[in-house]
């Protein structure tokens, strides 16, 4: 029961396990009803949080696209709430990225922390009472490499959350970004692994030619391959064969990733709880060694910034265009 509230997937188990009839033992019970309950209040608020901020861009005439969180759970899992979810993730063009800061400042939020002019940030951190809405230009960073945003809105398609027009990515790029994300973290939370066969099933007709297509061109398709593969290995999530060897890294990645990706060794999370073996893993599964080398060295240098520079770590920075223009 530990092992489904670490992974964020506590209010599923319960519906899992009652649907199937099973009995647990009165504590294990207890505990997972109470860490379910306890999600799902988290829940509820980023759910309010989610519609203020969608009621806030919606008056600039702006539709965000929904990351993750409550708008994936409410699309694939039974209830939106079984799914844990912790912040709001929106992804909105770069063009517009300081309009919709002004918009959701306005509504009470405080900008900690984003600069657009970095080329490892992908988004601009809000936060406030009611909690964290990550404004994000970029869908991803990782690596040492960007996945620009706007070709994805581009591409996005027209829905509406609680009466609120949204926007989605489309299953493809929705099935790439779901397995960079998660590998970007090391799979180190399986609910991201179950969004992943969620999807999937949600959608037998996804089009893998065109996943694979734009898997590689993030430059980043190891990093699909190691989610995807983990999913089918481990959940049976319904990825064709062709496809992951595809997108498969060299041997002794996959030999590697394999071995770091087991069952037990995800379901103890232990890259997440041991720091060197995390930077030690990031470095042997980059795809590409040069830009992982130069990021790691960037973070390094960064670290430590001079005293009454106003960059210590955690310290608020500001909010700048493409252009440089505060």
């Amino acid at each position: 029961m530990k092992a489904a509230v670490r992974h964020g997937l506590a209010g599923f188990v319960e519906h899992a396990l009652a649907k199937a009839d099973w009995t647990l033992t009165p504590d294990s019970a207890a505990l997972l009803t109470r860490e379910a309950r306890l999600s799902a209040a988290r829940g509820m608020r980023v759910r309010s949080l989610l519609s203020r901020s969608l009621t806030a861009l919606a008056a600039l005439g702006l539709t965000p696209v929904l990351l993750k969180g409550y708008g994936l759970a409410r699309r694939l899992y039974p209830e939106p709430l079984q799914r844990a979810t912790n912040d709001v993730d929106l992804l909105v063009p770069r063009a517009r990225v300081l309009c919709a800061v002004h918009a959701l400042e306005g509504m009470g939020l405080t900008t900690q922390a984003g600069d657009v002019d970095r080329d490892d940030a992908h988004h601009v951190e809000l936060t406030g009472p009611d909690g964290l809405v990550e404004l994000h230009y970029r869908a991803l960073t990782g690596y040492g490499l960007s996945l620009e945003g706007d070709a994805m809105v581009s591409r996005a398609l027209d829905a509406t959350l609680d009466g609120h027009p949204v926007r989605y990515l489309c299953p493809e790029d929705e099935a790439v970004y779901l397995a960079l994300h998660a590998s970007n973290h090391l799979l180190q939370r399986l609910a991201w692994l179950f969004d992943l066969k969620l999807l999937a099933r949600a959608n037998p007709r996804l089009d893998w030619d065109r996943v694979v297509t734009r898997a590689r061109r993030t430059e980043l398709p190891h990093l699909v391959w190691y989610a995807w593969d983990a999913a089918h290995r481990l959940l049976d999530a319904p990825v064709p064969a062709w496809v992951l060897k595809a997108l498969a890294p060299p041997r002794w990645q996959r030999a590697l990733a394999t071995r770091l990706f087991s069952g037990p060794r995800l379901m103890g999370a232990e890259l997440a709880r041991n720091k060197p073996a995390w930077v030690a893993a990031k470095l042997a599964l980059a795809p590409r060694a040069r830009p992982m080398v130069r990021y790691a060295l960037r973070r390094l240098r960064g670290a430590r910034p001079p005293p009454g520079t106003g960059a210590e770590p955690g310290a608020p920075r500001p909010v700048r265009s493409p252009a440089g223009r505060r």
